[in-house]
Formats: structure tokens, sequence, C-alpha cells
């Protein structure tokens, strides 16, 4: 979209915090070959934008600041441009649709682009009058797992990451709270990245929470403990699954065991069917295996079993599924 729309027209970016927008407008900048100037549009006044007047000849003529002032070409990155003030905005108007400020127009070639967070994101946000919104092309940026793990991959993200998100591509990204406290997003599990390359191998449990802790959602963070714990423990699904292993039942590995019980949760959500008429073979085989293991995991926890077949969030155990198991096990019907 950069590529064919903000060569010709400024564009916007709408996206919550942490998601990329800085990352992919001065990769774009790069692709292109130009600099990329970025301005916080939240800590600039008008002056910083139109510069400050200076007499010549008995005229009084502006003098824009030399970041912007550029003889070459570049990519001017306006990042919360939504969160200046109404006067600043009203500075940007020339900049944006005729490309000048004063009597400086911006060299031929250069590109403006802006981003900004969104109301619902709880960050600095002051609406746009529809003069500026109408000035520039608009898109929103959203969080793909698919792309991230792409980019992740080439910019050394830590391999425990990147293996995590892989199987648990809905903990990229959270909505912001509203509350303060950290919460997950690309941005957010790249801070993680970077902190246990410093820490290296010799990280310890108590290290990996605090770290984790510091960056990422409470459950987000419980869980990619229990995932790094998962790791260390040699456990996996697939071989509690198959019989290879059973599930951790020591009291001080109960976020292992919740972590395993999601995972399960999620591989039968993926596996199996809707209906029942259309199980076969091997599927219907870990049908019956699932409902032995579900046996087991009540004996060890009952509220992670619980939670295992519980029929709330987007993605939920097939009905039938549900049913058998409650039909066998009826303590694990969660009373209302």
């Amino acid at each position: 979209m950069l590529l064919n729309v903000a060569v010709i027209r400024p564009v916007f970016i709408w996206g919550a915090p942490g998601i990329g927008k800085s990352s992919i407008v001065e990769k774009f900048a790069e692709s292109v070959g130009l600099p990329c100037v970025s301005l916080l549009g939240s800590q600039l006044a008008p002056e910083d934008i139109i510069g400050v007047p200076q007499i010549i000849d008995g005229k009084s003529v502006f003098c824009p600041p030399r970041l912007i002032a550029r003889d070459e070409p570049y990519c001017l990155f306006l990042d919360e441009l939504n969160a200046c003030s109404q006067e600043v905005q009203k500075a940007f108007y020339s900049l944006i649709h005729d490309r000048r400020i004063g009597e400086y127009f911006l060299p031929s070639g250069s590109i403006v682009v802006g981003a900004g967070n969104r109301a619902q994101d709880n960050a600095i946000v002051k609406p746009m009058s529809s003069a500026l919104i109408n000035r520039m092309f608009h898109v929103e940026l959203v969080a793909s797992h698919r792309d991230w793990l792409a980019w992740a991959g080439e910019n050394g993200i830590h391999a425990y990451i990147l293996e995590y998100i892989g199987l648990r591509p809905d903990q990229l990204w959270t909505q912001p709270p509203k509350t303060e406290e950290p919460f997950s997003t690309p941005r957010s599990w790249h801070i993680l990245s970077d902190t246990l390359h410093s820490y290296g191998d010799s990280i310890s449990d108590k290290q990996l929470e605090i770290a984790a802790a510091g960056c990422l959602s409470a459950r987000h963070a419980t869980q990619f403990r229990a995932f790094v714990k998962q790791i260390h423990n040699r456990y996996a699904v697939s071989a509690i699954i198959n019989g290879d292993q059973k599930w951790p039942d020591k009291p001080e590995d109960r976020d292992l065991l919740y972590f395993l019980a999601q995972s399960f949760r999620a591989q039968l959500i993926k596996e199996l069917p809707p209906k029942k008429s259309k199980l076969s073979g091997s599927v219907e085989n870990l049908s019956f295996r699932a409902k032995a293991l579900m046996k087991d995991l009540a004996n060890i926890s009952l509220e992670i079993a619980q939670m295992t077949v519980s029929s709330e969030g987007d993605e939920v155990l097939p009905d039938w599924f549900i049913i058998e198991v409650i039909r066998d096990l009826p303590r694990l019907a969660v009373k209302k």
C-alpha cells in the first residue's frame, strides 16, 4: 500500500500501540532508498514545524527547522500525529497537503506518512479535524502472526518466542487494558526477546518470571513461563496423548500443567470435527484417548480440567465431545 499510495498521497496508519507502525514505515523508507525523519507529535509545538521568524531585508521570514528543511528527498514520518494539540495539527496542514512550510517546499520525491493510535487503545489521542483527516489516505494496521513470525525469524527474535507464538498466535497481541500494567504486543515480545538474549542460557526460573511479567499480559506471562519449563523438562502434548508421558502432578508444576492442558485443548479444537458423524480413523482414536486424559487431568486438578472443557472463549470444543466428557465425568460441569 505504501509503495503505491504513499508515493503520490500522504498516508495515515491507524493501529494499536506496539503493533509495528514505526517499524513498517522505517522499512518502507529504506526499501525506496530514502532517509526516514521521524517527528513525535505528542512532543511538538507549532514552532517546531513552521520554525521561527527572522528579519531579512526588513521583512520577516519563517525559517523551518533543519530536521525538516532538507535539500534531498526524504520520508517524513509524523508519528502520533493525532496526539498533537490542535495548534500543531494546524501547522501540519500545508505540510501534508501542499508539501510545504511557509516558503520551503519538500524536495521532489519526498514522502509524508502519519501514524497514530485509536481512541479504544487508551493512548493519548486527540480528535483530528475533518480538514486534516480529508487530506490523507487512511489504512488500519492489524497484528498478523504469520507476517510477524516471518519478520521475527529474520531479525534474531529468541527461539523460545518464535516457537511459542507459532503455537499460540492469539497471544501475539492483546487489547490494551484500562489499568496501568504490561500487555502483549509485537513490541513487548521483542523486548522480552532482547531480555532473554541478554540473560542467556543461565536465566533462572525467577528471573524468567520477572522478565515475562515485565513485558506481557499476566496470563500470557504465566503461560510462556510454563512453556519454557515444558521445554526444560522435555514435556510434550503429543507424548502425553500417545501415552509416552503423563500429566505433571507435582504442586510446583501447576503452571506447567495448566499450559499443557491449554495446549491439549487447542489441539482438540483443531482436530475434532464439529459433528461426531464426521469422526474417522485416527481422529476417532484421539477422541477416545482425550476422554481418558480428561479423567486423569481431573484427578490432578479439577479446576484445570474444567477450564479445558469450558465453553468460554472465541474457540470452543465441539458440543458432542463436551457432552460425552461431562456424561462420563459429571463433576467437570461448571456450576453457574
